[in-house]
C-alpha cells in the first residue's frame, strides 16, 4: 500500500466526536445504498484526532512529519523520500525544509483531489 494511500485510509477511517446519530425505526423498505461516499472534512478529522493526543500532535497543519505522526505513520526521511516519489514531489534536497514545505502541501492538494474538503490556506 503506498505511502498516500495510508494517509488517506487513516483520514476516512476516523470519525470525528458527534452526538450519537438517533436510531430509525425499523422500516419494511430497506434504504437504497449510497451511490458514493460522502466527502471527508479532513480538517475536522486531523482536529479530532489531535485533541485525542491531547495537544501532543505537533505542527500537523504545515508539518508533513508531524502530519504523518499525527496519522500514526512512518515519518522517517525514507518514508518522506518514498511519499515525495509517489507525489512527483521534487522540491530540495530530499529532508530539507523546501521538500518538506512542498511535501505537505503536495498531500492537501491530493486529498483534495480524494475526494477530501482541505480548506484553500492548507493547500496553497
Amino acid at each position: 500500500m503506498s505511502i498516500f494511500s495510508s494517509i488517506w485510509d487513516r483520514i476516512r477511517g476516523h470519525r470525528p466526536k458527534a452526538a450519537p446519530a438517533p436510531q430509525a425505526a425499523p422500516s419494511a423498505t430497506p434504504a437504497p445504498a449510497p451511490t458514493s461516499a460522502a466527502p471527508v472534512d479532513v480538517e475536522a478529522v486531523l482536529v479530532s484526532m489531535a485533541e485525542l493526543k491531547g495537544g501532543e500532535a505537533g505542527n500537523w497543519r504545515t508539518s508533513i512529519v508531524d502530519l504523518l505522526k499525527l496519522l500514526g505513520l512512518e515519518s522517517s526521511l525514507e518514508a518522506r523520500k518514498e511519499l515525495a516519489q509517489e507525489l512527483g514531489v521534487n522540491a530540495g534536497p530530499h529532508g530539507s525544509a523546501e521538500q518538506n514545505i512542498a511535501l505537505s502541501k503536495a498531500v492537501w492538494r491530493k486529498l483534495a483531489e480524494n475526494g477530501g474538503l482541505v480548506p484553500d490556506s492548507l493547500r496553497d
